[in-house]
């Protein structure tokens, strides 16, 4: 029996206590012999041995010995874990786009769960549940002591069915929300034609094209291929990259989509524990924007997929990035199976944008820091003094009449424009949009000049983070 343990725990390695001191992972690592390795590999399985006999209930040694091998990976980074063959039939499914569910992405957080963002329309985005939440129980139960996996796993269901999270968001009190599961269908990207706060009646109004990517999925780069397509013939004078709350996906979206807006220039590179796993990532030629200007919105719940896009314009003098500083998760995961149905997802590169940043841990600097913040009026909309402000003054029928049907239609539900009109980051991205076109065509009538500076940009674009493509025979993807 010993024997056969130390086969199958072969992978194992001692594990450390999860969240640990991060001043440790910075001093060198002491390997272990082949003869120490051995005597840790007995020990733990004497440990497997002696639980499993001596535990007050009867052992499940299956349970036993995926929490041994996830709780070593879990032990390396959060992102890293063993998928049983639920969950890895579960981790593909979910890939191809619809998955049931509350529609949150998490990840572990010092042993606690934490909200990465919700998805776009789903049970846990309309419950009101924000990025950087921190979830304490699932249906009453403590996550502490629960794996990621296993916690994802609580939150799912059958559709129709419902879950009670609670949840703790920074500076409030906890609160106990019921959400009903659903099937989760993942729209990547949704675009639309929009115009700034009150200028929606006005024919000449400047149209710019909203693109909003919910996450990098396998049709991402097609959907947006067809955006742009579509916007064009709209005429419209400049674009909006919304990736907000997006949790990523894809490294292959992710590259697809900034090469969408690049006409050339490394996109990503992808470095690994050795010298030699490096891989770059270069645009090929063709901007299906056509060089017109770029705003991308990006803020905490930005991670992985969308940080790379974000870093890869930026760095490119491309687009302009607005909103908060992003997620930070700048790591490449892989699924490696096992070859029973199980499989292992491990971390086994970062990302680094074109101009060497690495994004783990410190995330995207917008260009432009936009808060998220509400708009307030500071005159009164009826002065305190006025006609109507006398006693025993005569009323306007019609104006009494305007006042009770207003106050009908304060019951229904905000208009997308009303929407838009509250979004305080998007209307700053879209003035900028605004002021980045009118300079562009500026400087295509007035030729820039040294004394000015602003146009001598726009004309010849900002090429200082442009990295050397004489390693353009490096692997590079193709645009549709």
């Amino acid at each position: 029996m010993l024997k056969k343990l130390l086969v199958f725990m072969v992978l194992l390695t001692p594990v450390v206590a999860f969240g640990a001191d991060k001043s440790k992972k910075d001093e060198p690592v002491e390997h272990l012999t082949d003869e120490q390795i051995y005597e840790q590999l007995k020990k733990l399985a004497l440990v497997f041995e002696t639980a499993r006999d001596s535990f007050v209930e009867e052992a499940d040694e299956k349970k036993m010995l995926e929490a041994a091998m996830n709780g070593m990976l879990q032990a390396l980074d959060p992102h890293s874990s063993y998928l049983s063959a639920d969950d890895f039939k579960e981790f593909n499914d979910k890939s191809q786009g619809e998955f049931g569910g509350l529609g949150i992405q998490i990840t572990s957080d010092r042993g606690a769960v934490r909200v990465i963002s919700p998805i776009d329309g789903t049970p846990a985005d309309k419950a009101g549940i924000k990025a950087g939440d921190y979830i304490t129980h699932i249906d009453g139960e403590q996550v502490f002591d629960m794996t990621l996996n296993q916690a994802t796993k609580k939150m799912k269901g059958r559709p129709g069915t419902k879950v009670k999270l609670t949840v703790i968001s920074e500076g409030q009190e906890p609160r106990t929300i019921t959400l009903k599961r659903d099937i989760i269908k993942v729209e990547s990207v949704k675009y639309e034609e929009k115009t700034m706060a009150g200028m929606e009646d006005d024919e000449d109004a400047d149209k710019i094209g909203y693109i909003r990517i919910s996450d990098f999925g396998a049709t991402t780069a097609k959907e947006l291929d067809k955006a742009l397509e579509k916007l064009e013939k709209k005429d419209v004078i400049g674009y909006v990259l919304d990736v907000r709350n997006n949790p990523g996906g894809y490294l292959t979206a992710a590259i697809d989509v900034s090469d969408a807006f690049l006409d050339g220039g490394e996109i990503v590179s992808t470095r690994g524990r050795r010298e030699t796993d490096i891989e770059r990532n270069f645009a090929t030629p063709g901007d299906l924007a056509n060089g017109k200007p770029v705003v991308v919105l990006i803020n905490h719940g930005s991670a992985s997929a969308s940080e790379i896009v974000a870093g890869a314009l930026q760095d490119n003098g491309r687009a302009l990035v607005m909103g908060s500083q992003s997620f930070g998760k700048g790591s490449v995961q892989q699924q490696k199976p096992l070859g029973d149905g199980t499989a292992i997802h491990i971390t086994i590169a970062r990302y680094y944008t074109p101009s060497g940043r690495s994004i783990q841990n410190e995330g995207i600097t917008p260009d432009v820091e936009v808060l998220q913040s509400k708009v307030e009026v500071l005159e009164r909309k009826e002065s305190l003094y006025s006609e109507a402000s006398f006693k025993n003054a005569l009323k306007n029928e019609e104006a009494e009449k305007k006042k009770k049907d207003k106050s009908d239609d304060d019951d229904e539900e905000l208009t997308d424009e009303e929407k838009d009109a509250l979004d305080y980051q998007l209307q700053r991205a879209m003035d900028m949009v605004r002021a980045m076109s009118k300079l562009q065509a500026r400087a295509s009538i007035v030729p820039a000049t040294p004394d000015d500076p602003i146009a001598m940009e726009i004309e010849t674009g900002d090429d200082s983070a442009k990295l050397d493509d004489k390693k353009s025979d490096d692997k590079k993807t193709d645009k549709k």
